[in-house]
């Protein structure tokens, strides 16, 4: 569980900052945002949470991303729904 708390390191979030490149530039938008905001204090327990968000097609992230649906079945956790809520914030 201690892992879960560590702060992500240099590479394992650039590979994580290339992977949130979307076909959708919103989701791109409103994620690496958030990746901006958190850089110094992102751990791995987030990172692994968005990797699980990472996985959906470019449209049901976005439906996420707005508020649009819930997230549902294995993605209805509080770690994705707390992700979410961060991502969810308005950039000012």
């Amino acid at each position: 569980m201690e892992q879960q708390h560590a702060r992500l390191s240099q590479e394992a979030l650039n590979r994580l900052r290339w992977r949130c490149r979307r076909g959708l530039l919103e989701s791109e938008l409103i994620i690496h945002r958030w990746l901006d905001k958190r850089l110094d204090t992102i751990t791995v327990g987030e990172a692994q949470t968005l990797s699980l968000l990472l996985e959906l097609a470019d449209n049901d992230l976005l439906d996420l991303l707005l508020g649009k649906t819930q997230p549902q079945h294995e993605l209805d956790t509080e770690p994705v729904r707390q992700l979410l809520r961060e991502l969810q914030q308005p950039p000012f």
